[in-house]
């Protein structure tokens, strides 16, 4: 079998390839990681990860353990691998911040706002985002993982 590497051009992704001609085609890649990452499963592609063989490993874990794995590579993914810097007070933080009242009309739980830390924390450093926008975007769009983690 012999191989043939082909260069994606920067700022390009493989948009489908024929097996019969040979031909590839590109397709520019969405600047936005937002509009990357719509759902769990862009997540894992993000990271490289096969679905299948996620969840073969969480499959010994509780539903809040799979959530919790599931938050730190949603976190990753939208903060494109920027790690938070705890020594420096002037890089804010954001973490979303959940209604858990009970009079809620979407079942006890729902996205209220974005908070933000500096030198304090009242979340884990693995699950604050960069920006309050990226904050705002994972606490609606995976507000179910965001439950399964808090409430289960």
């Amino acid at each position: 079998m012999e191989i043939l590497k082909i260069q994606v051009p920067e700022g390009f992704q493989i948009d489908s390839f024929d097996k019969s001609t040979g031909e590839i085609k590109f397709a520019p890649k969405p600047k936005d990681i937002k509009e990357r990452i719509k759902h769990f499963d862009d997540v894992l592609l993000y990271h490289g990860i096969n679905s299948d063989v996620f969840k073969k490993e969480c499959s010994f874990l509780t539903d809040d353990e799979i959530a919790y794995r599931q938050l730190r590579l949603i976190v990753s993914a939208l903060n494109e691998d920027f790690p938070p810097d705890w020594q420096n007070n002037n890089q804010w933080k954001y973490f979303p911040w959940f209604d858990m009242d009970d009079s809620s009309s979407s079942g006890r739980f729902s996205f209220y706002g974005s908070d933000y830390q500096s030198s304090d924390s009242f979340c884990g450093s693995r699950l604050c985002f960069k920006s309050r926008e990226l904050c705002d975007y994972a606490a609606t769009t995976f507000i179910e993982i965001y439950r399964k983690f808090f409430t289960i």
